[in-house]
């Protein structure tokens, strides 16, 4: 069976009754912002392409007060968040502000570092159903819901949406060192229930997809549950490849090639593994946004088609899948009912999406727990809301 994720109500009543418990008074103020699955448009990102992602279910919530100091406390009551409980820093001087343990709470400290406002000290409860280390982005629904607790304790909300995600990309990038894409901030803020939101990493635009006749059909999100593989120097040599590839044709990113120039590219003397790697980035930025058109229009075959496309050029010309996601794709293709299967994120471990009938999920999962010999999780997954307050009750 897939997993029983925990609704919006319990993941706020664990934190409002969490926060009462800690700090003997009752929150203020609620938000929460969730996480995220990437339906299509993967190591697209990086050379100005498009993404479409849709937000989740599960949601990181945090509840708090503000507490008239300069001092911030924040407790994690979610094993999904950390195992470390509680992260105190002061405000006095936000520039001073420096990166530590417990590291999860780094990712809160860079929000309050970037937070364009003024800000008083607070107290406030953590709690999450994101699970951590799937790549569902757990990390950006934290950013987030902390820059949606802020503008709230605040009253100063940041107006412009795009403004909000790339300051919390800037808290990951500064605060946890993580040089991540776009997308999932962008997601988090601004996902909206029934919809994917089509995403050009080129100027930051974004375009809302309605979901159009989706009531019979869901996402099924089954984590492997094997560790990330793609080590840095992996990661770094495709993103390379991409650039040198860019470069060679005198172009600013891959955005800005055509498929017929890969014919240049090969004139030209480039590998084959470079010709691979471009050839997956122009095909899927065209696939992404077919994708795009085929939700649109309702076209859910044609978009599983496309996710299959995209599975099999990221395991052939981009080399990023991994025997255990190539299983669970393989298993669930092989189930009537299953309309496309792929590797989300950025591969070699963490997740598969598979877009299929409802009536047909019980025999998927029955079908990757024959083939598949590691203990994987799955989640079913309808598109959501971004991050918003909450009431308190």
């Amino acid at each position: 069976m897939a997993e029983n994720i925990a609704n919006l109500n319990e993941i706020k009543s664990q934190a409002l009754n969490a926060f009462l418990n800690e700090f003997g008074e009752e929150a203020t103020h609620c938000v929460c912002a969730p996480g995220r699955v990437n339906v299509i448009g993967e190591h697209t990102d990086y050379n100005e392409g498009f993404v479409l992602p849709m937000a989740l279910p599960m949601v990181t919530v945090i509840a708090g007060k503000p507490n008239a100091t300069k001092i911030c406390t924040i407790i994690s009551a979610s094993s999904a968040v950390t195992s470390v409980s509680k992260a105190q820093f002061d405000i006095s001087d936000r520039s001073a502000i420096k990166p530590g343990d417990p590291k999860w709470a780094n990712y809160v400290k860079g929000c309050v570092v970037n937070f364009p406002n003024s800000l008083t000290g607070f107290n406030a409860v953590v709690t999450s159903s994101v699970p951590v280390g799937a790549g569902l982005s757990s990390s950006a629904a934290l950013e987030v819901a902390t820059f949606t607790f802020l503008e709230a304790i605040t009253n100063q909300p940041v107006a412009d949406p795009v403004e909000k995600a790339i300051l919390c990309q800037k808290a990951e990038h500064d605060f946890a060192g993580v040089p991540c894409g776009i997308m999932d901030q962008f997601i988090s803020v601004m996902g909206k229930e029934g919809h994917a939101l089509l995403l050009d990493c080129r100027d930051k635009s974004v375009v809302q997809i309605f979901m159009e006749n989706l009531t019979n059909y869901v996402f099924l999100i089954t984590n492997s549950n094997a560790p990330h593989k793609l080590s840095s120097s992996a990661y770094r040599e495709r993103r390379d490849a991409c650039f040198e590839a860019a470069k060679i044709l005198g172009k600013k990113s891959l955005r800005d090639v055509s498929l017929e120039e890969i014919e240049t590219l090969e004139k030209r003397g480039a590998s084959k593994v470079m010709l691979n790697r471009v050839r997956h980035v122009l095909n899927e930025n065209l696939r992404t946004r077919a994708a795009m058109e085929a939700l649109q229009a309702g076209d859910y075959e044609r978009v599983g088609d496309l996710m299959n496309a995209s599975h099999d050029s990221l395991r052939d010309n981009y080399e990023v899948s991994s025997p255990e996601l190539d299983t669970l794709v393989n298993s669930a293709r092989s189930v009537e009912g299953v309309l496309g299967s792929r590797l989300t994120g950025a591969g070699f471990g963490g997740c598969t999406i598979t877009l299929l009938k409802e009536q047909s999920v019980s025999q998927v999962i029955d079908k990757i727990k024959q083939t598949y010999t590691g203990n994987a999780n799955f989640y079913i997954a309808k598109p959501s809301a971004g991050a918003r307050q909450l009431d308190c009750r």
